[in-house]
C-alpha cells in the first residue's frame, strides 16, 4: 500500500517487509553537504598523504640513499676521468710512501663532505689531464741517507714539487701531507731515524705551504702498515657503506667499548693475506671481542665522531718476516746445504757435491738441474717434482705448535668464522695461481693442488717450451718457472697449515688489483688521518638550520610536493563550484512559491512511487 508523498519499500520474499521515506529526506541522501563533501575530501587527503610520508616515502628513501652509496661506491671503483681543479669544493691530501727501495708520493683528492656524520669522505687518487694517477716515484729509498740526514729534505723534494704543480696554490695551505716511512726506516738505529725525520720536519715547511705538522711525519710500524692495507681495501670495495642491500653478507659485531650484550648489524668486511718476498702478512675484523687477543687487536674509529660506533672495528694483524716466498726459500736451501754437509761427513758421502750426484730436491719441476750456496758449499740439485712430498717437507719450516689458535711461528690468531668471512690473497698468493698456473682468481684448494702437482711432475725441457712458445704470463720469467713448485707448496702450507684455513674454504679471491686498480696502504692511511676533517662540514650544514635539514631529510618528496599540490588545487576547484551551485539552488529557491508546482495547481494528489523488491 503507498502513501501519498512518500516512497515506500516492500519485498514479499524470503519475508513479507516494508519501509518508506519522505520525499523530503530523500535529497538529503542523494545529496551530500558541502560540509559533508568537505570533511570527506580531507579526511581522504590526510590518509593519502599520511601513505605517502609513512610507506611510499620510507620506501623511497631507502632506495634513495641505497642507490646514492651504489653510485658513491661505482664511481670510486670506476672513476678514470681526470680530476677538476677548477673545483672549489674539491679538496686534496698528500702521502709520501717512504720505502726501502724507493720512495713514491700519492695525491688524493675528495669532495666536499655531505654533513653526514655517517658517511666517511669519498676519497679518490687523483687523475691528471691524461687520466693517469699523479704519483712520482724516485729511487734509492730514503734509508740510504741514514749517514748524511742532513740531505733528507733535498731528496724528498721533487717528489713533493711534483704534487705541489698538480694542486691549486690557493688549496696549498689546507692540504695535508704526511711523509710515513716503512721497512727500510724501520732497520736503521733509533738515532739515524730521528736524524732524518728531524731534517724533514725542519725544512718541508721552508720551502712548501702544505699542511704539515711533526706528527705528519714518522715511521709506522709494520702492524700500522698492514691496518691501512686492510681499510684501503674495503674502502675499495665498499665495506664501509653501511646501507647494504637485500643478499649481501653481513655480520654481528659486538660494539667496542659498550655492553657485552649490544649488537651490530652491518657489511662483513675482507680480511687480506698478503705474500711478499721478505714477508708474509694477515689482517681481519675480529667481531666479537676475545679477552686474551686485546692486546694483539688494533682498534680504531673510522669515524669524525668518537661517540658514535658505527664505524669502529677490531683488526687483528701480523707480519711474519722470514716466511715471504723467496725468504722461505732461502731458508730452505740454507737447510738443504747444512744437512746435507752434516749427513755426508757422518756417511761418507759426496752427495751433492758434483753434478754427476745431484741431491734430489722434491720441491723443483722434474729433471730441472740447480746450483745453491756459496762457492766454498757448493750444492748441486735435481728436481724430482712431488708436490705432496714437497708440502711434507716444508711443514717444519712453518714452525707451529700444539697450542690451539696459533698459527706461523707460535702466534696467536683469534679465531675465524670460515662460514661467514671473505678473504683477498696478494702478490704472491696471486703469481702463484696466475703467472704459470693460470687460475688466479676465486681459489679452490683441490683445483690447486692438482694444477701444482701436475706442474711440479713436467719435466723441465718441457716447461721451457711453453715458456718460450708464450703460454704463460706476459711478465713470468725463467725464475718463477725454477721455483714456481716451491712456492706453491709454500703458499698451500702457508694457508691451510700456517693460518688453518680449511681445504674446502670458498671466500678466497686471489687478486693483483681491486676492480682494476692497485690499492696501496697510503688510501688507508689517509682515510684514516683525515677522519676528523668531515667535523668541519658537520658544522656548516647545522648552521643551516631546521629548514636545511628538512630539506635534506625529506628530498625524496620533491617531486610529490607537485604532486599534492595539483591535487589541491582540483580539490578547491571542485569544493567552488558545488558551492556556486548551492547559491543558485538557494536564489531558485526564494522565487519559487508552493502554486508554482503544477501538480498542486491541478489540484492532483501527490504522485505516488511504488517500489516492489
Amino acid at each position: 500500500m503507498s502513501i501519498m508523498g512518500r516512497i515506500s519499500f516492500s519485498c514479499l520474499f524470503p519475508a513479507s517487509w516494508h519501509f518508506s521515506l519522505s520525499s523530503q529526506v530523500l535529497p538529503r541522501l542523494l545529496i551530500p553537504s558541502i560540509r559533508q563533501l568537505l570533511f570527506i575530501s580531507l579526511v581522504v587527503c590526510l590518509i593519502g598523504l599520511l601513505y605517502l610520508l609513512l610507506v611510499a616515502g620510507k620506501g623511497h628513501v631507502s632506495w634513495i640513499t641505497k642507490e646514492n652509496h651504489f653510485h658513491r661506491h661505482l664511481a670510486r671503483v670506476t672513476d678514470i676521468d681526470a680530476t677538476d681543479t677548477t673545483n672549489p669544493n674539491l679538496n686534496y691530501g698528500l702521502v709520501v710512501d717512504c720505502g726501502s727501495s724507493g720512495s713514491r708520493v700519492f695525491v688524493y683528492c675528495w669532495p666536499r663532505h655531505n654533513g653526514n656524520p655517517h658517511e666517511l669522505l669519498d676519497i679518490r687518487q687523483m687523475r691528471d689531464q691524461n687520466r693517469k694517477p699523479v704519483v712520482m716515484k724516485i729511487k734509492p729509498g730514503i734509508s740510504e741517507l741514514a749517514k748524511t740526514p742532513e740531505k733528507a729534505s733535498d731528496y724528498i723534494y721533487p717528489l713533493l714539487s711534483f704534487a705541489a704543480q698538480h694542486i691549486p696554490k690557493h688549496k696549498h695551505q689546507e692540504t695535508p701531507l704526511y711523509v710515513l716511512c716503512t721497512a727500510g726506516m724501520r732497520i736503521l738505529p733509533e738515532n739515524q731515524q730521528e736524524a732524518l725525520l728531524e731534517d724533514l720536519r725542519t725544512d718541508i715547511p721552508v720551502h712548501f705551504n702544505f699542511l704539515f705538522s711533526d706528527s705528519h711525519v714518522e715511521v709506522i710500524s709494520g702492524k700500522q702498515e698492514g691496518v691501512y692495507a686492510w681499510i684501503g681495501i674495503n674502502f675499495v670495495l665498499g665495506r664501509f657503506d653501511h646501507v647494504h642491500n637485500d643478499g649481501e653478507a653481513v655480520v654481528e659485531v659486538h660494539v667496542p667499548g659498550g655492553d657485552q650484550q649490544e649488537m651490530l648489524l652491518r657489511k662483513r668486511t675482507t680480511g687480506v693475506l698478503d705474500m711478499g718476498g721478505v714477508s708474509t702478512q694477515i689482517a681481519y675484523e675480529v667481531p666479537k671481542t676475545e679477552e686474551i687477543a686485546k692486546n694483539l687487536l688494533a682498534e680504531f674509529n673510522l669515524g669524525c665522531d668518537v661517540h658514535r660506533t658505527e664505524h669502529v672495528y677490531r683488526v687483528y694483524v701480523s707480519t711474519f718476516l722470514g716466511y715471504g716466498g723467496n725468504a722461505a726459500r732461502q731458508r730452505y736451501e740454507e737447510n738443504l746445504i747444512r744437512n746435507t754437509a752434516a749427513r755426508n761427513r757422518l756417511l761418507d758421502q759426496h752427495i751433492g757435491e758434483t753434478v754427476e750426484s745431484p741431491l734430489l730436491d722434491p720441491c723443483l719441476p722434474t729433471d730441472l738441474q740447480d746450483e745453491i750456496g756459496p762457492p766454498t758449499q757448493h750444492l748441486y740439485l735435481r728436481g724430482t717434482g712431488d708436490f705432496d712430498q714437497c708440502r711434507q717437507i716444508l711443514q717444519p719450516f712453518l714452525n707451529r705448535t700444539n697450542d690451539t689458535q696459533t698459527s706461523l711461528n707460535g702466534v696467536y690468531q683469534p679465531a675465524i668464522d670460515y662460514s661467514n668471512s671473505q678473504f683477498y690473497g696478494f702478490s704472491e698468493f696471486y703469481y702463484c695461481m696466475e703467472d704459470v698456473l693460470r687460475m688466479g682468481g676465486d681459489y679452490n684448494a683441490s683445483k690447486y693442488a692438482k694444477a701444482a702437482t701436475s706442474y711440479c711432475a713436467t719435466q723441465w725441457k718441457i716447461l721451457r717450451e711453453r715458456f718460450e712458445s708464450g703460454l704463460y704470463a706476459s711478465h713470468a720469467d725463467l725464475h718463477r718457472l725454477k721455483y714456481q713448485c716451491f712456492k706453491s707448496a709454500w703458499m698451500y702450507e702457508v694457508l691451510h697449515t700456517g693460518f688453518s684455513f680449511p681445504t674446502n674454504y670458498k671466500n678466497l679471491k686471489t687478486a693483483l688489483l681491486v676492480y682494476d686498480k692497485e690499492v696501496q696502504w697510503t688510501l688507508g692511511a689517509i682515510l684514516y688521518r683525515t677522519r676528523f676533517l668531515p667535523l668541519r662540514d658537520i658544522q656548516q650544514e647545522s648552521l643551516k638550520g631546521a629548514h636545511s635539514h628538512w630539506r635534506h631529510s625529506f628530498s625524496f618528496v620533491n617531486n610529490h610536493y607537485l604532486f599534492l599540490a595539483c591535487f589541491f588545487i582540483v580539490l578547491l576547484s571542485i569544493i567552488l563550484y558545488l558551492r556556486r551551485l548551492r547559491r543558485i539552488h538557494r536564489r531558485t529557491a526564494q522565487h519559487c512559491t508552493p502554486s508554482s508546482v503544477p501538480w498542486l495547481e491541478e489540484g492532483l494528489g501527490s504522485p505516488t512511487i511504488l517500489i516492489n523488491l
